[in-house]
């Protein structure tokens, strides 16, 4: 198997944070390619083969080649779950599924405008104001989601989902942003749910194989 993507991506973190999960490691069970921004190589005649959209990440598992982040989460539950990590009932599931749209359809593309603002433009081409709007704008959307923590233990349910990936690295990158660029963000919300839940994910999962708590994630 073969991952191609740089460790900073958010989206490559959801793959190497799903493998870990399924107790697959890098350098023995699959070969991790940097990729994309600084590494180059996304827009090689190789890898367009691959991709076409010449985006990370980008997943080869023997000749079977799957792109979008989400999706190759998906099929790695479904291929590699021995120990039944993600298995659970279908209600369950659908919920999975809907916070794993939610999250990709509003979600990142709304907190995305301030994160690409403040950390990959120029900052004498930053829209300040619109970062800010950005910004608050999902302090508006995880208000959703601590509604919905306060009767769930996980995104889903009682059970750690593929969703929770997927959120929580929207979520940790909303709490960095704040952070390092408080006066650029205006305030974040104080979510007491979100808080607790971002808790049992760093303590009760392997978050720790993609977590960086500065602004590593950022570069």
């Amino acid at each position: 198997m073969r991952l191609w993507g740089r460790k900073s991506s958010i989206n490559v973190q959801k793959v190497l944070w799903c493998l870990a999960e399924l107790n697959l490691v890098e350098g023995r069970d699959f070969e991790r390619i940097d990729a994309g921004l600084h590494f180059g190589k996304n827009r090689t005649t190789e890898f367009l083969k691959l991709n076409p959209n010449g985006l990370v990440p980008t997943l080869e598992d023997d000749k079977f080649v799957l792109w979008e982040s989400n999706t190759i989460m998906r099929y790695l539950t479904q291929q590699y779950d021995k120990a039944q990590r993600f298995s659970a009932d279908l209600e369950t599931r659908q919920y999975s599924e809907q916070w794993l749209d939610w999250q990709l359809g509003s979600m990142w593309p709304t907190l995305r405008v301030a994160f690409v603002g403040l950390t990959r433009t120029p900052e004498d081409q930053r829209n300040y104001a619109v970062i800010k709007k950005s910004y608050q704008d999902t302090n508006q959307l995880l208000a959703l989601l601590d509604q919905n923590l306060a009767t769930r233990t996980y995104c889903a349910g009682s059970q750690f989902q593929i969703c929770d990936i997927a959120v929580a690295l929207c979520v940790s990158r909303w709490i960095l942003l704040n952070v390092h660029f408080p006066e650029k963000t205006g305030p974040r919300l104080p979510l007491k749910n979100i808080d607790a839940w971002m808790n049992r994910v760093e303590t009760e999962t392997k978050y720790s194989v993609v977590a960086e708590k500065e602004l590593n994630i950022l570069k």
